[in-house]
């Protein structure tokens, strides 16, 4: 992992954050079986919209995409995959065109404190448990994006 991606990851205490969202929003609040898992493409991207980004779906491998974004040097961007009532979000970072990074988040919580560490994906009940687990996560990535382009070379 790049260590500007690690060391943003970090200042922004990325593992805390993350692990209080899925504390929050986990199987005891929504027990297997009511779990949101017939998801309306039009409604996840009003919800998206609503908080401010600009979505695109890939149809074919079944994920949103958040509009790239030019900062700097840097370009970031957001995939969210919605599946089986889980969220999985992914950022990508880029330098000049070249990757930085581009992994799930339990990724970047193996990076800072090792593989056997792991925290499980938010689960969401309804409609409006997914506008707020993306708002926090937005809100991360906010944080994230700063703290990349604060910590350059």
């Amino acid at each position: 992992m790049d260590e500007n991606v690690k060391n943003a990851l970090i200042s922004i205490d990325f593992v805390k954050r993350y692990e209080e969202l899925s504390n929050t929003f986990n199987r005891e609040r929504t027990p297997d079986g009511e779990e949101l898992s017939s998801i309306e493409t039009k409604r996840v991207k009003e919800i998206i919209e609503k908080l401010g980004y600009s979505p695109l779906y890939d149809s074919r491998e079944r994920f949103y995409k958040i509009k790239e974004e030019e900062i700097g040097g840097y370009s970031f961007s957001v995939h969210i995959v919605l599946r089986y009532g889980l969220v999985e979000l992914i950022w990508f970072a880029r330098e000049n065109g070249e990757l930085l990074t581009g992994s799930p988040w339990n990724s970047y919580v193996w990076e800072i404190k090792g593989r056997s560490y792991t925290i499980k994906s938010p689960v969401m009940g309804s409609y409006e448990d997914l506008e707020e687990i993306l708002k926090i996560s937005f809100e991360m990535y906010e944080d994230f994006k700063k703290n990349v382009v604060s910590g350059k070379r």
